[in-house]
């Protein structure tokens, strides 16, 4: 099915990047995303754009500390991985280490039915790529 038929994301994650233009670029080289639109201010700095994954949307900009918003590097750790579906988390596996994503788990068989990976991308986001479809494993 097109991706224009599906239904489109309820839900869009923000993420912090000390240098969004090279996550843009990164993002996509590395995982597949394509950018769908950037927003920048006076001196040419991007305050917040988007990529897509087939009918997912990530937000992404510069920290705002002020706010409370910052990226990886400042923390302590992380508190959110996102996960994507995937149709050949193999091929994908082998394109995100190309593109020097950080294994944080091989890829590999779940017990619940899911083949997958999780890495680090350049700022040290979480990502977990596999085939797992969320509620099919209980339904």
């Amino acid at each position: 099915m097109p991706t224009s038929e599906r239904t489109p994301s309820l839900l869009y994650p923000g993420l912090c990047y000390e240098n969004p233009a090279a996550a843009i670029e990164w993002l996509c080289r590395a995982f597949g995303f394509r950018k769908r639109f950037a927003a920048t201010n006076e001196i040419g700095a991007i305050v917040h754009a988007e990529v897509t994954f087939d009918t997912a949307v990530i937000m992404l900009g510069p920290p705002q500390p002020d706010q409370g918003r910052v990226g990886p590097k400042h923390l302590n750790g992380v508190s959110i991985v996102l996960s994507v579906r995937v149709e050949e988390p193999d091929a994908h596996f082998a394109r995100a280490q190309a593109a020097g994503a950080v294994v944080v788990r091989e890829l590999r068989d779940e017990p619940y039915g899911s083949r997958g990976y999780m890495v680090k991308d350049l700022e040290g986001h979480l990502w977990y790529f596999g085939t797992y479809h969320p509620g099919s494993y209980w339904e």
